[in-house]
C-alpha cells in the first residue's frame, strides 16, 4: 500500500506555512505555529486521530490571529486531501461524540468531494486567551473546502469555550480516522457513481 501522505508549503504577503500530514500515523509530529491555542488544538487533533502532522507556521499575528489560522486551515486540507489519493477502500463515513468536562461534541464527516460545512455551536465567550473563537469556524470551513468533505459539527452543550472548542477537535480527529480506514469489503470507491 502507498503511504498515504500530503505536503504543502503556502508563503504569502501575511503568512509562510510548511505543512506535512499523514493518514497512517501515531500522532507523531512537531507542530510550531505563532498562534498558541491553535497549536494545542492542532496537537490535539494529530494525537486523537492517530495521524502524522509536522506544521511550521507564521503569520501577522500583529494584526491578528486570523490570517495565520486560516490558513492553516488551507494547508491541511490541501494536504489531506493528497494524502486520500483516489479514495479507494476507504469507509469514507465517520462520527465521534466527545464529551470534555461540561462539554460534548459530534463530528460526522463524508469524505464525498463535496466541500460543505454545517457548524452547529454556540462559543460564550469571544476569546480564548488571545485567540478569537469566530476562528475556530474559519478554520474549519476552509478545512472542509480544500479537503473537499461534507463537515458537520454539533456542540450539545458546555459552558467553557476552551473544553467546547477541545471537544470539537477531538471528535473531528476521531471521526476523521475512522473515515480514512481501509475496508476490505469496500471494492474500488466506496459510492454507486463510481467516483468520488
Amino acid at each position: 500500500m502507498a503511504e498515504r501522505r500530503g505536503s504543502v508549503e503556502r508563503k504569502t504577503g501575511e503568512t509562510s506555512i510548511r505543512l506535512q500530514f499523514g493518514i497512517d500515523g501515531e500522532g507523531d509530529g512537531v507542530i510550531q505555529t505563532n498562534v498558541p491555542f491553535m497549536s494545542h488544538m492542532l496537537d490535539l487533533f494529530k494525537k486523537h486521530g492517530h495521524f502524522s502532522l509536522d506544521v511550521q507556521a507564521e503569520g501577522d499575528v500583529e494584526v491578528d490571529d486570523h490570517h495565520t489560522t486560516e490558513d492553516i486551515g488551507i494547508c491541511l486540507g490541501e494536504a489531506f486531501g493528497q494524502a486520500l489519493g483516489d479514495k479507494k477502500g476507504i469507509r469514507r463515513y465517520g462520527q465521534a461524540k466527545i464529551p470534555m468536562d461540561d462539554a460534548l461534541a459530534e463530528v460526522i464527516v463524508d469524505l464525498s468531494n463535496r466541500p460543505h460545512l454545517e457548524f452547529r455551536a454556540e462559543l460564550p465567550a469571544a476569546k480564548v486567551g488571545t485567540f478569537d473563537t469566530e476562528l475556530v469556524h474559519e478554520f474549519l470551513w476552509k478545512f472542509a473546502v480544500e479537503a473537499r468533505m461534507n463537515l458537520h459539527v454539533v456542540v450539545h452543550y458546555g459552558h467553557n469555550t476552551h473544553h467546547i472548542i477541545e471537544a470539537v477537535f477531538k471528535a473531528m480527529a476521531r471521526a476523521l480516522d475512522e473515515a480514512t480506514q481501509l475496508d476490505p469489503r469496500v471494492k474500488g470507491v466506496p459510492s454507486t457513481k463510481g467516483m468520488l
